[in-house]
């Protein structure tokens, strides 16, 4: 409950929250037993089972998270596959270039000289990052000092996203399309790293934001508030406003799930409502239970009682 009355604490500092109802009860009971704070949530809000458009209750709960990667400031190293700031020429809802024409045009590099935030040594680290759409950098100063930063997610080139792992199962090229089965297929098959990324057009630009004090703390979601491991997930926003609780129930196989959460966050593979991506936390851990993460799941919205 502490966690869960951390997230409703800062739902309630959000204008429009559909929480609104609650809050002047919930801000009195934030040094209240866990006892009255349950007793409050389940005399206040009303469960209601959510179902797709073609009325079926059962769904997909998928995961993400924070990674955390080495960079240098400057290229040379290894270290030379760029993450970018936003380009000046983009327009949001219009289509920019492709991943493989920013790879390869000397239009689309031209548009981003000058726009490197940090390097990467890894592009599969890069790919990462633009799917997770925000990280943790270690990253290396000119003058060889080295600090951590975060880096979020800016923009994208509104290109549809394409599932590499999805492209290696189509293929037949592997049985494990989780990111460690996927730097596995590499290994095997270097040649090819340029023929697998470019499966996905979408690329994502971003902008860098200062980690704060404390360490512990998620990303801001889209909501605009910090995600919380376990309790924060992206939803589609045209099924449900951010800031709705929500009880997930999901049997496995890789993570047992029957808990509260909020929805916080979006991403452009979650659509519909029966459809979460549960937000894990920082660093490898969390990434390699995040990346065979894909089950059976259905959704109860808790709305306020009239």
């Amino acid at each position: 409950m502490a966690e869960v009355w951390t997230l409703l604490l800062a739902n309630c500092d959000v204008s429009g929250t559909v929480l609104a109802p609650l809050c002047s009860d919930i801000r009195r009971l934030s040094i209240a037993s866990e006892t009255e704070q349950r007793l409050l949530l389940l005399n206040r809000l009303q469960a209601y089972r959510l179902e797709s458009l073609e009325g079926e209750a059962g769904g997909l709960l998928t995961a993400y998270y924070e990674p955390v990667f080495d960079a240098q400031r400057m290229p040379g190293n290894g270290f030379n596959t760029p993450l970018y700031a936003a380009p000046s020429g983009l327009a949001s809802g219009r289509p920019w270039f492709s991943r493989q024409d920013i790879e390869s045009l000397p239009a689309a590099q031209n548009e981003l000289r000058g726009r490197e935030i940090a390097w990467l040594v890894d592009p599969v680290d890069a790919l990462i990052l633009h799917i997770q759409g925000s990280g943790r950098l270690r990253i290396t100063e000119p003058d060889g000092s080295v600090r951590t930063v975060r880096v979020g997610f800016a923009a994208s080139n509104e290109q549809p996203y394409q599932s590499v792992g999805r492209w290696l199962l189509d293929k037949g090229e592997t049985r494990d399309a989780s990111w460690p089965g996927i730097k596995a297929w590499l290994q095997r098959n270097p040649q090819r790293q340029q023929e697998l990324l470019w499966t996905n057009p979408r690329y994502v630009f971003f902008k860098e934001l200062p980690l704060g004090a404390d360490p512990s703390v998620g990303p801001r979601g889209a909501q605009g508030l910090p995600l919380i491991a376990g309790r924060s997930v992206a939803i589609d926003p045209l099924s449900m406003p951010y800031g709705t609780p929500l009880w997930l129930v999901s049997p496995g196989p890789t993570l047992a799930v029957s808990r509260l959460v909020l929805a916080q966050d979006t991403g452009s593979a979650i659509v519909g409502a029966v459809r979460a991506d549960l937000f894990l936390g920082t660093g490898r851990e969390a990434g390699e239970v995040a990346g065979r993460l894909k089950q059976s799941l259905r959704v109860w919205a808790l709305w306020p009682k009239p």
